[in-house]
């Protein structure tokens, strides 16, 4: 993707990234909580652009901006280790999408199905996001349109009234109420998840600040859309997607929203782990490396392993959110290259995280106590360092 992008582009590429089944999913594990959602996406939302931002101006990938804050040496490790978390999500987002469509039509849940979704991936890829932005525009659009009719739809209470008229009708999920810091971490977990990965696409916005501010705001409006859906559907009773979409009628409509939005999302892990890998090696080829991304997670999500592959997966994903903080200290506040002493600040932020995590508070949640403990840390250095040389 060598060539500029316009503001309209960088929205749909934003759209894509949020529509999809692991936001809904999300929206459903989040409980009856709106406070939360809001809060949380708003935060997140700000956060993702201030990131996007930093690469948009340097006109550098998501790895490479790290190197202005970590040497060139921290951006290959975090490189790496975002390299294998793609892999991996990749993988779970073709799984997820299989279950899915497998749910709503049986034919579909078969090893076949996994491989078709990576083959559309790939070969998006290798079309590259600017020749196929006609393609994309109309895909999206549609897309749109079907999700519209299935919020109506679900909003519109014929979800409920499936509910209530089915035989055996299940406890509604509202029963389980999460508290305003648990559903806060869910909501603010989706868009930051997107950290290591937005300044793979803002770097060749043509306008840095207007194409990084849509990106930000369409994926942060359009994610609470789909956590919104995710809620109601929660909150009916209803536990996974597929029956969801089957009790307000949406057969074949319902295959296209889960097959569209598996692909518009699983895209961008792939298209970035081909970033990611440049950052590593300038000699790789990003589309080739996409596309060998679709291939292993194709026979990830075949082997069923990726089952057990998930807690490493949120193990690296750890990582990110201190990486981040430290990232918009340097960029912004400090203006200098503290490398040794913004290393010690994001591994104490990683450590934070993990210890938040084992510890049962209600407050906060281990990703924004990570993300301010490494601030906080990458802020003490820069005044020692002033200190030090008046």
């Amino acid at each position: 993707m060598n060539q500029r992008t316009g503001i309209f582009a960088n929205g749909l590429i934003w759209f894509g990234a949020a529509v999809s089944v692991a936001e809904i999913e999300a929206g459903i594990q989040s409980g009856n909580n709106w406070a939360a959602l809001i809060a949380g996406h708003l935060l997140g939302g700000l956060i993702l652009f201030a990131v996007g931002l930093i690469g948009a101006r340097l006109r550098l990938n998501a790895m490479e901006t790290t190197a202005t804050a970590f040497g060139k040496s921290g951006s290959k490790f975090f490189a790496l280790l975002n390299l294998l978390q793609l892999v991996g999500w990749t993988a779970v987002m073709i799984a997820q999408g299989t279950t899915a469509l497998g749910g709503l039509e049986n034919s579909l849940k078969s090893p076949m199905t996994s491989i078709g979704l990576a083959l559309v991936i790939a070969i998006w890829l290798f079309v590259g996001i600017k020749r196929a932005a006609t393609i994309a525009t109309v895909g999206m659009s549609f897309l749109a349109v079907l999700f519209a009719l299935l919020t109506f739809k679900i909003f519109g209470g014929s979800l409920a009234a499936e509910i209530e008229t089915a035989a055996g009708a299940v406890t509604p999920a509202a029963a389980h109420q999460l508290s305003f810091w648990s559903a806060f971490e869910i909501s603010v977990a989706m868009p930051l998840s997107w950290l290591p990965l937005i300044s793979d696409y803002t770097k060749n916005a043509e306008k840095p600040f207007a194409g990084t501010l849509v990106s930000a705001v369409v994926y942060t409006l359009v994610s609470m859309w789909m956590y919104a859906i995710g809620i109601v559907i929660g909150t009916s009773g209803i536990c996974d997607i597929p029956s969801a979409i089957l009790a307000v009628g949406f057969g074949v409509a319902g295959v296209a929203i889960v097959a569209f939005s598996t692909i518009a999302t699983t895209f961008l892990d792939a298209y970035s782990s081909g970033e990611s890998a440049s950052t590593i090696c300038s000699k790789l080829n990003p589309k080739v490396v996409g596309c060998i991304t679709c291939a292993v997670g194709a026979v990830l999500a075949i082997s069923g392993i990726i089952d057990r592959y998930t807690d490493f997966l949120y193990l690296i994903a750890s990582v990110f959110a201190p990486m981040a903080a430290v990232l918009l200290v340097s960029h912004y506040f400090v203006r200098n290259l503290f490398v040794r002493w913004n290393l010690f600040s994001w591994f104490v932020g990683f450590v934070a995280y993990h210890v938040a995590s084992g510890l049962s508070v209600e407050f906060i949640g281990p990703t924004i106590i990570a993300m301010l403990i490494s601030a906080i840390f990458a802020f003490a250095g820069c005044l020692m360092t002033i200190k030090s040389a008046s």
